[in-house]
């Protein structure tokens, strides 16, 4: 085969290739691959997956899935909450469902949690209840005065990074980086895009790419042998 021809066909096969994407948890779980749990922001919840904000515009949800996996070998979990979750009892159920990944064979350093704003708040409770698992957490412009950051009982282990614009009310979140014991590793990126807490409305490439780059590099190959994979 000509050499130009299998070097452009591997290059349609890297820029092609994307993960799945889950609206729910998945009823088969494969052990040798890479999950994100991606939680949306507050103005998500109810029966509207592309609901718009009077100031910062279209919450563009499904394009963030999409975004998310593209190009990638992630697999995307990323349910549609109903209106008025409770913050508690939802952090239960993601932290479950990355309790469930790793008792399937998951690698942790495999699993990501990712949130903007609302759903940082429940990315950042699931992920202090699995400090000792040493998963991959993401919060995309979660932590403002008196959120998250300021909770006692947020700890995180494993990975942790926070990405934040510059012109938003939501910053740096090295206070949660500074109390966990636990911790792996911290980076904190900034973007200024201008938007203010609509960057993370879109899939803009200032935070997916860094994010995606990110979880990739924490991220283990798994080599499962034929006999396991057919059990």
């Amino acid at each position: 085969m000509n050499k130009y021809l299998v070097a452009f066909l591997l290059f349609l096969t890297k820029h092609s290739m994307a993960g799945e994407v889950f609206i729910d948890f998945p009823s088969e779980i494969r052990a040798d691959e890479k999950y994100i749990i991606y939680s949306h922001g507050l103005i998500v919840e109810g029966s509207n997956n592309k609901p718009v904000h009077t100031r910062f515009g279209v919450y563009e949800f499904n394009l963030i899935k999409n975004a998310l996996v593209a190009g990638s070998d992630f697999n995307l979990i990323a349910e549609h909450r109903p209106k008025n979750t409770e913050i508690v009892i939802y952090a239960r159920k993601l932290a479950s469902w990355v309790k469930a990944l790793v008792s399937a064979g998951v690698e942790p350093a495999n699993i990501t949690l990712v949130g903007f704003s609302r759903g940082g708040e429940l990315t950042a409770y699931a992920s202090s209840e699995l400090n000792r698992l040493n998963i991959n957490t993401v919060l995309l412009a979660t932590c403002w005065p008196g959120s998250v950051q300021s909770k006692p009982e947020v700890t995180f282990g494993g990975n942790f990074l926070s990405v934040y614009e510059t012109t938003d009310e939501a910053l740096s979140c090295k206070d949660i980086a500074n109390k966990s014991k636990d911790l792996i590793s911290f980076k904190e990126i900034s973007i200024s895009t201008g938007k203010e807490h609509g960057a993370f409305f879109k899939p803009l490439e200032e935070w997916v790419t860094p994010v995606k780059q990110w979880i990739n590099s924490k991220a283990v190959s798994i080599l499962i042998n034929d006999e396991d994979k057919h059990r």
